[in-house]
């Protein structure tokens, strides 16, 4: 089950580890993307610290990590295809992150709650 944030990332958990994207809503915003930065895999982040770059015809943006934790897994196919995340940004994930203790997705929206937002 996914759940969103209020920066139109989508965040599923995986075992031990949560999957973040970006949502359609994003992909449409930002037009097609021509470029992907991704964290490096091991880096320890805080909630809040950017760590995906990503550049479209429109803009750049930045995509900040929903939770703390450490960046287990990057996909680095998006390098190479960044446009997968207009083809499909619920199967063109960028990271992996394994939450520090404690760390829950409670607060995060649901589905319903996240259509309410983006109206």
């Amino acid at each position: 089950m996914l759940k969103y944030t209020e920066d139109h990332e989508w965040l599923r958990a995986e075992g031990d580890e949560i999957v973040v994207g970006i949502t359609p809503h994003a992909s449409e915003q930002l037009g097609d993307v021509v470029f992907i930065e991704l964290p490096e895999e091991g880096r320890e982040v805080e909630a809040g610290d950017e760590v995906v770059v990503i550049e479209s015809v429109k803009a750049a943006s930045d995509i900040s990590a929903p939770i703390s934790g450490v960046i287990t897994a990057v996909n680095t196919a998006l390098a190479d295809t960044p446009g997968s995340v207009n083809d499909d940004p619920l199967a063109a994930w960028f990271f992996r992150i394994r939450p520090a203790q404690g760390t829950s997705l409670d607060g995060f929206m649901d589905d319903a709650a996240y259509q309410a937002l983006i109206g």
